[in-house]
């Protein structure tokens, strides 16, 4: 069971870092555009396109990645006064009785947003270029796809953490100081004990 998770984390977190070079491309598009367009008074007729394209599609496919590192926003200072089980409970209600509904509906409204998209040849109506939308499209139901598999993930972690008051183990990928920091803290090391192991954390990075 614990290869099975542990599969689907890095599934997760090896698709997140494909899609992640978006932010790059994304990057060096925007920085064309604008100099294009206030250096040489001769803007593109295609970037606007490729921007909401690269971003919409990096959104979508980071979605697994983020709930795979547990770092989707979520009302930790209300979490942290709970005992264990009560929060595992809440997370596993919430995964049931909205993730999976969610998810669910965005795949089979994606698949059909793709699908008539595919059979009109859609193309964008915002440039003058007008690239195919289709392509962009599909990224719903795949990213959809991506975020049952790692919800089927966490909701298994859930059950453990329920009967065995432990959550089995997560592949972590980074972790925010902040929470490294805290974490130390609570352990009772003294300030020059909690840099040392952050500037030792730092080093693994």
């Amino acid at each position: 069971m614990q290869r099975y998770l542990l599969f689907i984390d890095d599934l997760s977190t090896w698709v997140g870092k494909i899609f992640s070079w978006c932010i790059l491309i994304l990057t060096a598009v925007t920085s064309y555009d604008v100099v294009m367009r206030y250096g040489f008074s001769a803007p593109t007729g295609w970037a606007y396109d490729t921007e909401y394209i690269l971003y919409g599609t990096l959104f979508m496919m980071a979605g697994a990645y983020t709930l795979s590192q547990d770092s989707h926003v979520r009302g930790d200072f209300i979490a942290r006064l709970m005992p264990f089980k009560v929060r595992a409970s809440i997370e596993l209600a919430c995964l049931l009785l909205f993730f999976f509904p969610g998810m669910l509906a965005l795949l089979y409204s994606g698949y059909d947003f793709f699908h008539v998209s595919l059979l009109q040849n859609e193309h964008s109506a915002s440039s003058p270029t007008g690239p195919p939308i289709y392509p962009f499209k599909a990224i719903i139901p795949l990213a959809a796809i991506f975020m049952l598999l790692q919800g089927t993930v966490e909701v298994v972690r859930c059950v453990v953490a329920l009967r065995t008051g432990q959550t089995p183990q997560r592949r972590r990928d980074v972790d925010e100081l902040e929470k490294l920091i805290l974490e130390e803290a609570k352990e009772g090391k003294t300030a020059d004990q909690i840099l040392r192991d952050v500037e030792h954390h730092g080093e693994k990075s």
